[in-house]
């Protein structure tokens, strides 16, 4: 993670005092004023979309993890890489949705209609305000792509809601063609379990989560038996297989990879 060091000299009676004072590179798109935003982007025209929601993530996650997790982990690489992160998204479509009754459910509360682990029935879980139909999230992020054309960027990486960035990677060809964007997410090329955001509140966003947001993971809302499956998870327990230090693996790897690609990507648009 990039920083700039500067330092403050203390006198103390006949004692001098020197204090680091680290200042963080400045990467947040809303933070930054025009003159910061242009040095970035001419230095690399790379924008960062998280995509997030505000759904149920287990009992031990938080309802905003999938924009947490997007959001810190491009923070991160926008140190080391360059580039510019944008504000995260909150609303994003569901491969899955039914009305029953005259009410809707999605995602997770359907978990019993697509997965062994959803073991639970239809219901509304509780916190999650987030769906859209797949025409309006196509009007919205074609929307973002013609602006962040227009402000100069030259590649968009957009990670978070599974559902989100699979529609990401679907539509990269046409964002191009559209905008003159390159468009990708993060997964492809990943080694076994350290995938970014590949499955749901299980040990690998859990993990996740540990490293970046420890204080907002409480694990011991979980069952204390294992034999109970949590409510509303995909994926690996997190109870046996997720760790702060799997979190840190997990950021590592996607960042080395991450960067990587960047390179080579503005290596070749140029």
């Amino acid at each position: 993670m990039a920083m700039k060091h500067h330092f403050m000299i203390i006198l103390v009676g006949a004692v001098i005092t020197m204090i680091s004072c680290d200042r963080p590179v400045k990467v947040l798109y809303q933070e930054l004023t025009p003159d910061e935003f242009l040095t970035r982007q001419i230095e690399c025209p790379v924008a960062y979309l998280p995509l997030g929601t505000l759904e149920w993530h287990g009992e031990h996650l938080p309802l905003g993890s999938d924009g947490l997790q997007s959001a810190g982990f491009f923070k991160i690489l926008a140190e080391e890489a360059g580039g510019i992160v944008m504000p995260m998204l909150f609303i994003g479509p569901d491969g899955y949705d039914t009305i029953i009754n005259g009410k809707e459910y999605y995602g997770m509360d359907c978990a019993s209609l697509f997965s062994e682990q959803g073991n639970y029935e239809i219901q509304q879980l509780t916190g999650s305000a987030y769906w859209v139909p797949d025409s309006t999230f196509d009007i919205m992020v074609n929307g973002i792509m013609k602006q962040l054309s227009r402000a100069g960027f030259k590649v968009v990486i957009a990670h978070g809601h599974g559902p989100s960035t699979n529609y990401i990677g679907a539509n990269a060809e046409l964002f191009k063609e559209r905008y003159g964007l390159i468009v990708m997410n993060c997964w492809g090329n990943d080694e076994e379990d350290l995938c970014l955001m590949c499955d749901h509140a299980g040990a690998n966003e859990t993990s996740i989560m540990m490293y970046l947001h420890p204080e907002l993971v409480h694990m011991e809302k979980l069952p204390a038996d294992t034999a109970v499956l949590p409510k509303g998870m995909l994926g690996k327990d997190p109870r046996i297989f997720a760790s702060k230090e799997h979190g840190k693996a997990i950021i590592d790897f996607e960042v080395n990879k991450m960067k990587a690609l960047i390179s080579r990507t503005i290596s070749n648009k140029d």
